[in-house]
């Protein structure tokens, strides 16, 4: 058994000096050291011995045991230290070579022009308001003074979904909505997409922004429109801008008017943006009709008020000198990324 025992040390370290892998090591432990290993089996036959050679036979084993027990150790140490070499080799970062440039996106310019504007009105004590952009017959034209046989309600001018559902040809419908819910005082904007049949050029488009708002309350008058409308036109393209209010027209107001501003591209001289005239018409606005306030629960005796309607794609225009609308929408990240 002595010379078992001798056997089975020397072919250990023999195999253990040429071992490369890891599953390689594991494999010599299992055939060495496991529970049917060499060495195992050895000393399973020690019972059978005298008892005087129990005790020489078994510091023998003891000593080949850990003899192969400090090898296998010692082997899984290198193969580490070397693996690890060979990953630093291998895997070394150049810490010295530029990183990859990751593109952060920014806001588009109707959102930047968008956040202005709210944040003008809101100072001026105005609230948010949202509503549907499919909308009823009822709230976009009926309420607002807009009889059947009106113009604005020709099917060519507007995309009709069913005979009393519609995609919202302006926000006003939601000043109407805020009109049957809430009680004067009112003071809100109202911003959202709309759609209308227009053929597209340098300022026009099917589908558009619009921004509208609405003060009713006791004693108010056509100056405070004014008022109002030139505080946000000085605030948002400076003490220096030149505006034009003009009559006009508008079924849900009365009196009504237009604000131009003078165009930022030929100052004034014509040009095509303008269509030769100076000016570009910014918005609508005028004193809130009386049969509007009626339809809305509202007594014109006692209450009065103000309405404006704007496009955000003209202020937009205005703000950054744009001057063809459609850029606004080709996503063009050559045109986006000045913003």
């Amino acid at each position: 058994m002595k010379q078992q025992l001798e056997a089975i040390r020397n072919a250990a370290e023999k195999e253990l000096a040429s071992v490369k892998l890891p599953a390689e090591l594991e494999n010599l432990r299992v055939k060495y050291l496991g529970k049917k290993g060499e060495l195992t089996a050895i000393l399973k036959q020690m019972g059978g011995l005298p008892a005087s050679e129990r005790p020489a036979i078994g510091v023998l084993a003891n000593e080949a045991r850990t003899f192969i027990e400090d090898h296998i150790a010692q082997c899984g140490a290198a193969l580490k230290e070397h693996e690890t070499e060979s990953k630093l080799s291998n895997e070394k970062l150049d810490v010295t070579v530029p990183g990859d440039r990751h593109k952060i996106g920014s806001r588009h310019p109707l959102t930047i022009v968008l956040d202005q504007i709210k944040d003008i009105f809101i100072g001026m004590g105005f609230n948010i308001a949202q509503g549907p952009e499919v909308e009823f017959v009822e709230y976009n034209f009926d309420a607002l003074n807009t009889p059947q046989n009106h113009p604005a309600r020709d099917p060519q001018d507007t995309f009709y979904i069913e005979d009393n559902i519609l995609l919202r040809t302006q926000t006003s419908p939601v000043q109407i909505r805020v009109m049957k819910s809430q009680k004067p005082p009112i003071r809100i904007i109202a911003p959202g997409r709309v759609y209308r049949s227009d053929a597209i050029d340098g300022t026009h488009s099917p589908l558009f922004h619009q921004i509208e708002g609405l003060v009713i309350d006791k004693g108010i008058t056509m100056a405070d429109l004014k008022g109002t409308l030139d505080g946000f036109a000085k605030s948002i393209y400076g003490e220096d801008a030149v505006l034009r209010f003009r009559p006009h027209h508008f079924p849900f107001t009365e009196p009504s008017c237009e604000m131009d501003t003078r165009c930022f591209v030929c100052h004034g001289k014509g040009c095509r943006l303008c269509k030769g005239e100076g000016w570009i018409e910014l918005l609508g606005a005028g004193m809130v009709h009386p049969n509007v306030l009626r339809n809305c629960g509202i007594d014109p005796d006692e209450y009065s008020g103000f309405a404006f309607g704007m496009g955000l794609e003209r202020l937009v225009m205005r703000s950054f000198g744009i001057d063809d609308m459609r850029l606004l929408y080709e996503n063009d990240l050559r045109f986006l990324s000045q913003f």
